[in-house]
């Protein structure tokens, strides 16, 4: 006999398909979570574990401690490189993984200070991992995370898997981020850790994430090997604001 799914994932897919047929229109807020507690008999709990997918798949905003907001021109694929890297591979038929470097407490640097927007030697969480993609080193990843995140991400093991799955699981308010992408040369770090020459070109993505406030919660920065994924921008006249950036994954000839 099959186990019935859980209840979230059942409400996810309900979720979806109200999207997908209009019955939630994009730019039109859904039903807030009491609502939805209400209509399905249940509590808080699957319904916000549906709606927190929903937000990792980039089918919603919002939702914590407000109704949730449709996006608008709802992309196609469940997330992209620029944002969960466990769900881009997976959507393109590869295996993710990832080996943990640190994971620590650790006083904010200047630089860090001013990015998180918090004072100097305030703790926060330094996450540095290497990720991979079937198994080859794809890219470098180092995360800082305001204390108030970084204190749950304590609880986690980096090793097993998507940081935004556990943050958004654990009801973490990741609304926003915005990313600045350029070209750098690796470093010894860089290279010893990717398998790579010292001064290989990496490709840079640097990202900032906020909550529904607008408060900064993590700073992280991605180093790219070269040949794993091509970022693709897309300038749309007259259309409803969209995901602007994409990622393609490269694919190499056997």
């Amino acid at each position: 006999m099959v186990a019935a799914q859980p209840l979230h994932h059942r409400l996810a897919a309900e979720f979806r398909a109200r999207i997908a047929s209009g019955r939630w229109p994009e730019g039109e807020q859904a039903p807030s979570e009491a609502q939805l507690c209400e209509e399905f008999g249940t509590s808080r709990g699957p319904v916000r574990q549906a709606l927190a997918t929903l937000r990792a798949e980039g089918l919603i905003v919002g939702g914590q401690g407000r109704s949730p907001v449709v996006r608008r021109n709802v992309p196609s694929h469940s997330a992209s490189a620029l944002g969960s890297f466990t769900a881009w591979a997976r959507a393109q038929g590869r295996e993710p993984g990832q080996r943990t470097v640190l994971q620590a407490r650790v006083p904010a640097t200047s630089d860090i200070a001013e990015r998180l927007q918090v004072e100097v030697g305030e703790p926060v969480l330094e996450l540095r991992r290497v990720r991979t993609l079937d198994g080859a080193p794809a890219l470098g990843e180092t995360m800082y995370f305001v204390w108030a995140l970084g204190r749950r991400l304590m609880e986690f093991d980096p090793d097993s898997g998507s940081v935004n799955r556990f943050l958004l699981d654990a009801g973490a308010d990741l609304y926003a981020s915005t990313h600045q992408i350029d070209a750098v040369a690796a470093t010894a770090e860089d290279a010893a850790q990717l398998g790579l020459p010292d001064g290989a070109p990496l490709l840079r993505v640097r990202r900032t994430t906020t909550d529904a406030a607008g408060d900064v919660v993590e700073y992280g920065e991605d180093r790219y090997v070269p040949g794993v994924t091509t970022v693709i921008v897309e300038n749309r006249l007259f259309a409803a604001p969209s995901q602007a950036l994409r990622s393609v994954p490269v694919r190499r000839d056997a």
